[in-house]
């Protein structure tokens, strides 16, 4: 799967059914070359006062299923 089709899908929360963003960027473990996180840009709605900035990052372990136009994702 390329960069550019992850971009595509929707990152949804397991927990609620919100959606979270969408990826804008992977990081990679350079030992070993495997994808470590997803880059996340919030949705809109997603954004507060409080909020630092307007990216999260997921790690690739938080993925529970990865559907044909949406990512499941578990965080706490």
């Amino acid at each position: 799967m390329k960069l550019s089709e992850l971009q595509r899908k929707d990152i949804v929360s397991v927990k609620d059914g919100k959606k979270i963003g969408r990826i804008v960027d992977v990081e990679f473990d350079p030992s070993n070359g495997y994808m470590i996180k997803f880059i996340i840009e919030r949705a809109h709605f997603m954004r507060n006062l409080f909020a630092t900035t307007e990216e999260i990052t997921i790690k690739f372990t938080q993925i529970k299923k990865m559907g044909e136009d949406v990512i499941l994702i578990d965080i706490n």
